[in-house]
């Protein structure tokens, strides 16, 4: 479970997420004024809003994901890839009410990292773009 800002917004997850990563890419900086933003994947089906779908607003740029956040609040809460079909979403670790049961397991476009915080020395795979599909991390199990 989890929610926008102010709670106009919530969601489910009926499984357990695939995967989660720090993402530094310029588009993150700027939607969340840090230095990074982190998210993990749903499974195909296993997202569902609860409550305030019609305060879903979405912002479509023309290169990548699209942003979905709260109307009320501005809260971002998920994006989505455009060109699938399946359901899966990338949550904001943030926006979970508990722990979400995933810890991020590599670091995508490190080479657009902000010059004013240094990327941990946490021993994370980094990818200077975006992490490969072929290389993508999965949870345990899979």
């Amino acid at each position: 479970m989890g929610r926008c800002l102010c709670g106009a917004v919530r969601f489910a997850v009926s499984m357990p997420l695939k995967a989660a990563w720090y993402c530094h890419c310029t588009r993150c900086q700027h939607r969340t004024g840090t230095s990074s933003s982190a998210g993990a994947a749903t499974r195909p089906g296993a997202f569902e809003i609860t409550e305030g779908a019609e305060h879903v607003r979405e912002w479509a740029p023309p290169d990548g994901h699209v942003k979905c956040f709260c109307e009320v609040c501005g809260g971002h809460v998920w994006s989505r890839d455009p060109t699938r079909s399946d359901g899966v979403v990338a949550i904001r670790l943030g926006a979970f009410d508990s722990d979400p049961g995933v810890r991020p397991l590599a670091r995508q476009f490190t080479d657009y990292a902000v010059p004013w915080e240094r990327i941990p020395d946490d021993g994370l795979p980094r990818w200077g773009e975006r992490i490969p599909d072929e290389t993508w991390p999965r949870t345990a199990g899979e």
